[in-house]
């Protein structure tokens, strides 16, 4: 049999923009594309639900795409080192090509498969498709790695972006003959209690998708980004992390789709581009401080006085604790994957402000509720909002749900998509029910503790509460250093 190359596709789920897929396709040798499915390998880290649907759609979207060129997408299961080798003796495989991932647990397998592959002879190369830059290209004057997003949103800037990787598709050779190759519906990635069935109404998770989600943006938002993004009751904006999660979009292929337009010279393009750089931050800390998905960057939050409680956990991932906006998030979250970034940052502060629940339990929520969970950015958003991490809000900052409601969804437009039992409610009693009358509420069909709860906790009395814990937490320091 002659030989072949292999590419390993990962989070890289495209054909254009594709480093590892040109370089085989320029090798000129027949191309073996090969998915792993191997969550143990990423452990604590694996692919939560909600994820997990959207890859099921876009492997079966990049399996459509290869075989337009004859390629068949191979799937297996199993430990990727052994996959590999196997592959490898198999099909005479002479060089192994893949795109490079960050998370500390796939970094570590990753260097020891190379280190394997090159002693049986075969060449081994990777490359960067999911970032501008990587991680250790991007330090500080003293070589350190950056800790506050604005110098290193600074230094960014002054480097240029490379241009989307080309794809040569009629150089794309099929392999000899077929692999053997698992069928995609034996991965078992999608539910089988149908908790889903909103999401079709909301997604398309494939490389069309992912086109026709950035030229909406680029033509119709980009422009009233810088605020429209913060105002969950229009659509403002991208919505395309999961697609750059799973790299159907690369993000120099976003950057230069902005570039392009000339919108980059607008507030809002300029805004956008800096929340690709936010992204990009995130996988610079992610590498630089491995240990941050459990444990919070600033060791002062080491022994930070939480108070676990199923309870208000619960009520706070159900959408029940009685903050409309807060609530509206929560179970626009469960309805369809994702939730509104504004949103996000609000019921994020009340469950670690408010409520004194440990960040890593609202971590492990939205990692398993989103579609576009993404271990870094869910990461630095977290202990941004428990104050714990790099360029972190400051713990007494307490966001006010009920004043963040009035401010960004003044006519209660969002709260009454996903908290319909509010509905009826006039805009000034929406975000906070408790204050309005008794007529308005019988007239609005609510009685207040059945049809929709009481808050959970007084804002002020969860406020004094986050703020003892704070100064709980400066005592317990102090004492450490003693």
């Amino acid at each position: 049999m002659s030989e072949h190359s292999l590419v390993w596709f990962r989070q890289d789920l495209r054909i254009q923009d594709n480093p590892a897929l040109a370089a085989a396709a320029s090798a000129g040798l027949p191309v073996i594309a090969l998915f792993i499915f191997a969550p143990e390998e990423e452990a604590p880290w694996s692919p939560g639900g909600a994820s997990k649907w959207w890859l099921h759609h876009a492997l079966s979207s990049l399996a459509d795409e290869l075989a337009v060129f004859g390629v068949p997408l191979v799937i297996r299961r199993g430990k990727s080192q052994d996959v590999l080798r196997a592959l490898a003796d198999e099909y005479h495989v002479s060089s192994v090509f893949w795109n490079r991932r960050y998370e500390p647990a796939i970094v570590e397998r990753d260097t020891a498969i190379k280190q394997r592959l090159k002693q049986q002879g075969v060449h081994v190369q990777s490359f960067n498709g999911s970032l501008l830059f990587e991680p250790e290209q991007i330090r500080n004057q003293s070589g350190k790695p950056f800790r506050v997003f604005t110098p290193f949103w600074k230094h960014l800037r002054s480097l240029p972006v490379e241009m989307p990787v080309h794809v040569a598709e009629d150089l794309l050779i099929p392999p000899v003959s077929a692999a053997e190759s698992e069928s995609l519906e034996s991965l078992g990635l999608l539910p089988s209690i149908h908790w889903d069935k909103d999401f079709y109404h909301h997604w398309d998770p494939s490389r069309k998708g992912a086109e026709t989600a950035l030229q909406t943006f680029i033509f119709d938002r980009v422009g009233s980004y810088k605020t429209g993004r913060d105002l969950p009751g229009v659509e403002g904006t991208s919505k395309l992390s999961p697609y750059l999660h799973w790299g159907q979009l690369g993000p120099r292929e976003v950057w230069q789709a902005v570039q392009q337009t000339g919108a980059a010279d607008g507030a809002g393009g300029y805004t956008f581009l800096s929340e690709i750089a936010w992204r990009e931050f995130a996988y610079h800390l992610l590498y630089h401080f491995p240990d941050t998905p459990e444990q919070p960057l600033n060791q002062a939050y080491s022994h930070f006085p939480w108070q676990p409680d199923g309870v208000y956990l619960e009520a706070w991932q159900s959408g029940l604790t009685g903050y409309p906006i807060v609530d509206a998030g929560m179970r626009q979250l469960w309805k369809t994957g994702w939730m509104h970034n504004r949103v996000r940052m609000i019921a994020a502060s009340f469950l670690v402000k408010h409520l004194l629940q440990p960040w890593q339990a609202g971590a492990a929520w939205f990692w398993d509720t989103l579609v576009d969970a993404d271990l870094a950015s869910n990461t630095m958003g977290w202990q941004w909002t428990a104050g714990c991490g790099a360029d972190a809000a400051p713990y007494f900052r307490i966001f006010n749900p009920i004043l963040q409601g009035e401010k960004f969804d003044p006519d209660g437009v969002y709260v009454s998509t996903w908290v319909p039992e509010l509905k009826k409610l006039p805009a000034r009693y929406i975000h906070q029910p408790w204050e309005a009358p008794a007529a308005v509420l019988q007239q609005a069909g609510i009685r207040l503790g059945k049809d929709y709860p009481k808050p959970v906790i007084a804002h002020q009395a969860g406020r004094e509460r986050a703020l003892a814990a704070l100064s709980a937490n400066k005592q317990i320091n102090l004492a450490e250093q003693a």
